[in-house]
């Protein structure tokens, strides 16, 4: 799959050898390119898992045939989001294998789209845990590279680490519950802890994995809470508080603050909602987050608490227009929304005042991104909105269809987007 030098064998009559001097300038702008790309796009939501990109040039405009670099179709069935590191893409399927279905873990070539490795982690489904909504796959939470290796996680059916090369470095099935729906939240690694939630039907847990062994460091149980519906899809944050990490992982009726290597509870606050899938972000010294279902709420929480900070660390809450799925956008005091039935709007962030709304056609699952000053909407539909990120007012710039059916958040790569459709994964670039 890769080559180096000596793959080229001996030098033949015709290889011109550079002077020192080309080769220096060669290589100094060999630099200045490689400073304006992006950085790796290693996780869920981009280098900070808050959905900001430093890209430059990144496409305004496409089609199905516009500006598309390559569409590499995608064999099964997955909404994990890409990743990529370097010039591979890695991301996850399921594909149907008799009865049941095996699930997959993806390398992709950055430069053509091609496949180069399709390695299997789990021949099989647990069969009792195998029924998903409509909209969810066996393969929804995204992959996470960090150090030379991959971590691919299917929520209750397994968690994996691998080389980029495609070895299974270890590979684990011991955490177990039932989920309501299918799984969906991605995993977030902080200093050499794996850790994810298992919000099922059944219970409800906070696990973290060492991240060289996969073995179990440390679970710990969600509050008690009397609510019915406690199942959950949520992915941490890893934050910093005055020096200390948290991980805030927001699940049914609680978000909880744990210290990532031991996982005790710093602090929680309790909400009324469930299924809750959005991913918190994190600013002016507020956790951001959506409660999700039935009648979604966002709300701004101060993290610098202990214990359950309910009553005296919300800062504000506001009902209009919240997300059920899509996760907010924070940029400076700006807090962008999208909410599922196609409501963009922004509020103050720090005091949840709403600035302004515009209806958006479409329906949304995916979460925005931010580049140049230019929000990226993913409708289901495949449909794309791009608007300007200002608090002043909605200014549209573009709208782009695929018509294939999206529910993938966006990644990005050098100056382009990795755009996921149930039927391929296209590189889009100018």
């Amino acid at each position: 799959m890769r080559s180096n030098l000596s793959d080229l064998g001996p030098l033949t009559p015709g290889v011109t050898i550079l002077p020192r001097v080309t080769v220096a300038v060669l290589s100094l702008l060999l630099c200045v390119a490689s400073a304006a790309q992006a950085d790796d796009w290693f996780q869920f939501r981009g280098p900070d898992g808050e959905g900001h990109s430093t890209a430059l040039g990144l496409p305004t405009h496409w089609s199905k045939t516009e500006h598309v670099r390559w569409r590499q179709p995608i064999p099964g069935r997955g909404w994990s989001s890409p990743i990529c590191v370097g010039n591979q893409i890695f991301l996850t399927t399921a594909v149907p294998s008799g009865s049941t279905h095996s699930l997959h873990v993806l390398s992709l070539d950055a430069v053509t789209g091609k496949i180069l490795w399709d390695e299997t982690i789990f021949e099989r489904l647990a069969t009792d845990r195998a029924r998903i909504h409509s909209k969810n796959s066996h393969a929804s939470p995204t992959p996470l590279a960090d150090g030379g290796r991959l971590f691919v996680h299917f929520g209750t059916h397994g968690t994996a680490c691998l080389s980029l090369d495609g070895k299974v470095l270890w590979k684990t099935r011991d955490l177990v519950y039932q989920p309501n729906h299918g799984s969906g939240g991605s995993p977030v690694l902080v200093d050499g802890v794996l850790v994810f939630s298992c919000d099922g039907a059944d219970k409800q847990f906070v696990a973290a994995l060492d991240a060289d062994t996969g073995k179990l460091r440390w679970k710990k149980n969600r509050p008690p809470c009397d609510e019915p519906k406690k199942f959950a899809f949520g992915t941490p944050l890893a934050i910093e508080v005055d020096g200390r990490k948290q991980i805030v992982s927001p699940g049914a009726n609680w978000v909880v603050a744990y210290d990532p290597q031991t996982g005790d509870e710093i602090w929680r606050v309790r909400y009324e909602g469930y299924s809750v899938v959005p991913r918190p972000v994190y600013g002016n010294g507020l956790v951001y987050l959506s409660t999700s279902f039935d009648s979604a709420q966002v709300l701004a929480i101060r993290s610098n608490g202990h214990g359950d900070v309910t009553d005296t660390h919300v800062a504000w809450r506001q009902s209009r227009s919240a997300p059920s799925t899509p996760s907010p956008l924070l940029i400076g005091d700006n807090l962008f929304l999208i909410s599922d039935s196609g409501v963009a709007s922004c509020l103050d962030a720090k005091t949840g005042k709403p600035r302004w709304t515009h209806r958006v056609s479409g329906t949304f699952s995916a979460s925005p991104m931010v580049a140049e000053g230019r929000i990226y909407l993913l409708s289901e539909m495949g449909e794309s909105t791009i608007f300007r990120a200002t608090g002043e007012r909605y200014v549209e710039i573009a709208r782009n269809k695929l018509d294939e059916r999206a529910l993938a958040s966006l990644a990005v790569i050098d100056r382009g987007l990795l755009l996921r459709t149930d039927e391929a994964l296209y590189r889009i670039e100018n």
